[in-house]
């Protein structure tokens, strides 16, 4: 390569450009000469790795659910310790809290690249479609140690979280819901029994 970078220097330059363009301006200031000013390369950078601007930012949504997955796991690990609604309180705060909130108005501005990660990654929205999956997971695996009722639908509690965090977030330039208030939702939403370290008696 003629800058002597290699290729995954330069896809991750151009990725943490993106996000920083994001998390200052929306997804409304994204663009390919934004990205490469951002990111301090020439401007035909971007599209000597990718095929155009779609197929950039379709690759950096899914780099940035991939982030997900590796919160997923960690949650799951979680299961058994610790109190059940503060640890899905934790895990919300730290998804809504960061870049997942700007991915996803990202997603939702733009068809073509909605319609690349429909190809890539199947229907849903990314990032919400991960994040339910993670909270799915993690209440089952409670669940199956009996911290939340046998009979709780995790493929209901799931979405109904996500959906209620993302309400709490959705003002993305406007004050972080404090962590009390996060925590009355969790605790609403999840059954009872799910607020201490030991598995339920039966």
């Amino acid at each position: 390569m003629p800058t002597g970078i290699a290729i995954s220097d330069v896809r991750r330059q151009l990725f943490d450009a993106a996000e920083r363009i994001l998390l200052r301006a929306g997804a409304n200031a994204l663009t390919s000469r934004a990205v490469t000013t951002e990111a301090g390369v020439a401007k035909g950078v971007l599209h000597r790795h990718f095929e155009d601007f779609d197929a950039f930012l379709a690759d950096l949504v899914l780099d940035r659910v991939g982030r997900i997955e590796i919160r997923s796991r960690a949650l799951r690990e979680s299961a058994g310790t610790g109190d059940v609604v503060g640890n899905l309180a934790a895990a919300l705060t730290d998804l809504f809290g960061t870049i997942a909130l700007r991915i996803v108005g990202l997603v939702i501005a733009r068809d073509a690249l909605r319609a690349r990660l429909r190809e890539a990654g199947g229907p849903g929205v990314p990032v919400l479609r991960e994040a339910t999956a993670m909270v799915a997971g993690y209440l089952a695996a409670e669940r199956d140690l009996g911290r939340i009722p046998a009979g709780a639908d995790v493929d209901l509690l799931a979405p109904t979280l996500i959906g209620a965090a993302h309400l709490l977030f959705a003002d993305a330039d406007g004050p972080v819901p404090g962590a009390g208030e996060l925590r009355r939702v969790v605790a609403t939403v999840v059954p009872a029994g799910g607020t201490d370290a030991r598995p339920l008696m039966a």
